[in-house]
């Protein structure tokens, strides 16, 4: 089957790979255009379009699918199915309708839960035990089309939505596959989504990322690990920015106010709205990551400073 791949990120990297050493035909790739990045501000391609320029097919960036040259292209090229994994851009009607077998994404979760654009980190933050990820044919409503299979995998106590979304991008790679695969051969047929577990997904801001320490001790540590790598849960000290590595329940602590500070030579506590949790790394703007004892040992932290906005004056819960 003639396949046209859609997508951006790293996460998409497995599936492209998968398709290109298969036995379908991949006769192009489309992803974003290339976007500034770094302290220089520089164009850089995105990371799918950098692994399509060893492939010796197409490469398509257009602004946006609803642009005439790009569907003018798209139907010279005359896909018989386009293949998506995180391409970033809603696909208009036009677009959707040039291609005779329908464009199939690859979402990662397990469909209805976690429509949208952040399904990993949402996972996480609810404190979900299991995940997967979800191959259907995209309509014009938000991943609410018909689905072709789905996959699990379950989430580790230790989960960063990083880590658990290279898990679902290799898993998935082979379900999307699979899936083609099962359209080429007429055997696999797309069914509804059930009504019952819809949830959706947003794109999870900056803003949102800041640590809250009012909030309990296990909601923290799931914000944390929700975040990380993107977009970083992050606080602050004296009014500048400290990005946050992992943090662990630390019940046997004494307890402290929400964003108070306990300070040793081997570790960092913090107060939060039940028991204190222990930092891990940290990020002061401008450095490399550090274990927190080191951190506070370098800005002479005492046991009397806070983390974020100074908070009123909260009770010791429990």
């Amino acid at each position: 089957m003639r396949i046209a791949f859609a997508g951006t990120p790293e996460a998409a990297l497995p599936s492209l790979a998968a398709i290109a050493s298969s036995h379908h035909e991949l006769v192009a790739v489309i992803t974003r255009p290339d976007a500034p990045t770094g302290r220089g501000r520089r164009l850089e391609a995105s990371p799918v379009a950098q692994a399509a320029a060893t492939l010796g097919v197409p490469v398509l960036k257009p602004s946006h699918p609803r642009e005439r040259v790009f569907q003018a292209e798209l139907r010279r090229l005359a896909p018989e199915c386009c293949a998506v994994v995180a391409y970033g851009a809603l696909l208009p009607p036009s677009a959707l309708d040039l291609v005779p077998q329908g464009w199939v994404n690859l979402h990662f979760s397990c469909l209805p839960a976690w429509r949208g654009a952040a399904p990993v980190q949402h996972a996480i933050l609810a404190g979900d035990e299991v995940t997967g990820a979800t191959t259907f044919r995209i309509v014009d409503e938000l991943d609410a089309g018909p689905v072709f299979g789905q996959m699990t995998e379950r989430i580790r106590p230790d989960d960063t939505a990083g880590s658990l979304l290279d898990r679902l991008a290799e898993g998935g790679a082979q379900l999307l596959l699979a899936t083609l695969d099962g359209i080429a051969e007429g055997r696999l047929e797309a069914r509804p989504q059930p009504v019952e577990g819809l949830s959706f997904a947003p794109k999870v801001t900056v803003e949102q990322a800041e640590i809250g320490w009012g909030a309990a001790a296990e909601l923290i540590e799931l914000a944390v690990r929700a975040y990380t790598p993107q977009p970083g849960p992050w606080t602050t000290y004296l009014g500048d920015r400290l990005k946050l590595g992992p943090v662990a329940l630390a019940p046997a602590h004494p307890r402290l106010h929400p964003g108070q500070l306990a300070v040793t030579k081997q570790a960092v506590h913090v107060g939060t709205g039940s028991l204190p949790v222990r930092l891990g790394e940290v990020l002061p703007v401008g450095k490399r990551p550090m274990a927190a004892a080191d951190w506070a040992r370098g800005q002479r932290v005492t046991s009397d400073a806070r983390l974020g906005a100074a908070p009123g004056p909260e009770p010791i819960l429990g």
